[in-house]
């Protein structure tokens, strides 16, 4: 088994050096997608098929509606709300959260 991994990685070798540097790149960036579990993930989900409701549209016109006469709050005021900045959000992204303690 080994053997036909190491024998379809050279193919895979051989086929891209016969590749224009234009080609390359994008092979480089599906590779990197493949490999992204995020990506993956996002690739790979289901399309959202469900309904939109009465009361999900009732409030996205109430929100546009309220857009209408006041000013929208940005990321960062929310996240001042939370004791947060950008950088912490920035930082939570990269960082993953330790998981929770059974019980908690």
């Amino acid at each position: 088994m080994a053997s036909a991994a190491i024998d379809v990685k050279r193919q895979a070798y051989a086929l891209i050096d016969r590749m224009a540097t234009s080609q390359v790149s994008a092979v480089v960036s599906l590779l990197e997608t493949m490999l992204d579990p995020v990506s993956r993930s996002i690739a790979n989900a289901p399309i959202e098929d469900e309904e939109i409701s009465e009361e999900e549209t009732r409030a996205v016109a109430a929100s546009k509606e309220w857009l209408k006469t006041n000013k929208g709050i940005s990321n960062e005021e929310v996240l001042a709300e939370f004791g947060l900045s950008a950088e912490d959000f920035e930082r939570m992204k990269r960082t993953p959260l330790e998981p929770l303690a059974q019980g908690r």
